[in-house]
């Protein structure tokens, strides 16, 4: 044992503690479900590999007091938690897991557009009940109609694959043009507002930021073609609110499919977190009220053109594996002296 690289491993589930320890068999490996503590540095003084999520600050503190150490992996896309600083004067290497649920948010984001456009939701509500009468339950093809994507990074493609596969006609805005993708995948670039007022379905790909606050707003969403869809499971603090509630009010919007809120901005940076428990405060005992309270009272709920999941578009166990897959290739690489594909320069 003397003899093997040591890895503590923080914030993890029993499940993933099989996993990985089926993976990485020539290591010796720490478990800790917390999140790390100056407490626990102690336990793993000796460890040359730490690998936290997104609540276990590592800063000089902790940095200091681990001589051995040589690589952070995070499971994580972000890296705030990490002292970049400190870690480099230190010389250690440091990676993440860039992406992860691609498809899984595309699969989930045409998982709404087909509960919204063939009333899936009214549909199992009624037969719950033991109501088999069809009336009001007529849908529309989604064949030969034009679905606008917002943002063509890795989820977007995967939606537009999708699409493509229902014989769809596909708009495209993006601050990036990428004319051989639009070739390769068959889909036309538009301005923003040209897409709003084509779009049969529009969906959201984009990340949440300055510039995309409020994409969509009470000013353009006006524009929009009446009676369309918008899909979105990026961020909910993409589209303003109101502007939604406008729609509904209007009957400019034939349907909404909502995978995000524009309040969950305040306590979640990226999807795993929701998974924690510590998700809406260290410690924290009653998760499952602090995210139902977003959720609650929440004015869209009352309208039947409208679905709303619990940000569940990345909870798949491919997707969750895949993040331990990356951390565990990062680890091996590092291992093994080869290029580290996810080190964050």
């Amino acid at each position: 044992m003397k003899n093997k690289k040591s890895i503590a491993f923080f914030e993890v589930e029993e499940w993933e503690k099989k996993y990985l320890k089926n993976k990485l068999k020539n290591f010796k490996i720490y478990f800790f479900n917390d999140i790390l503590e100056k407490k626990d540095i102690k336990k793993i003084k000796d460890i040359n590999i730490l690998s936290p999520f997104v609540y276990s600050k590592i800063d000089k503190d902790i940095i200091r007091k681990l001589p051995f150490l040589k690589l952070i992996t995070t499971r994580s896309t972000g890296f705030d938690h990490l002292d970049l600083k400190e870690i480099r004067k230190n010389k250690i290497k440091v990676t993440n897991v860039p992406f992860y649920g691609e498809n899984t948010v595309a699969e989930h984001t045409f998982a709404l557009i087909l509960s919204l456009t063939r009333k899936i939701h009214k549909t199992y509500e009624r037969t719950s009940k033991g109501n088999f009468d069809l009336e009001g339950l007529r849908g529309f093809d989604l064949k030969d109609k034009t679905i606008g994507i917002i943002g063509a990074g890795h989820i977007g493609q995967h939606v537009i694959r999708i699409a493509n596969g229902f014989e769809m006609n596909i708009l495209v805005f993006d601050s990036i043009k990428d004319i051989k993708l639009s070739k390769k995948l068959g889909f036309k670039y538009t301005t923003f507002n040209n897409l709003l007022k084509n779009s049969d379905i529009i969906s959201l790909h984009v990340p949440y930021n300055k510039k995309t606050h409020h994409l969509i707003n009470r000013k353009n969403i006006k524009l929009i073609k009446n009676r369309s869809i918008i899909i979105n499971t990026s961020r909910g603090g993409l589209i303003d609110t109101t502007a939604l509630l406008d729609g509904l009010r209007n009957n400019k919007l034939w349907g909404i499919g909502l995978d995000v809120l524009e309040e969950e901005k305040f306590i979640i940076k990226e999807e795993k977190q929701l998974l924690s428990p510590h998700v809406c405060g260290l410690n924290h005992k009653n998760k499952k009220e602090c995210l139902q309270s977003i959720v609650e009272g929440h004015t869209l709920l009352s309208s039947n053109k409208v679905i709303i999941t619990p940000h569940n578009a990345f909870n798949s166990q491919e997707a969750l594996e895949r993040i331990l897959d990356t951390t565990i290739n990062n680890i091996l690489d590092f291992e093994n002296k080869n290029k580290l594909k996810n080190l964050i320069k």
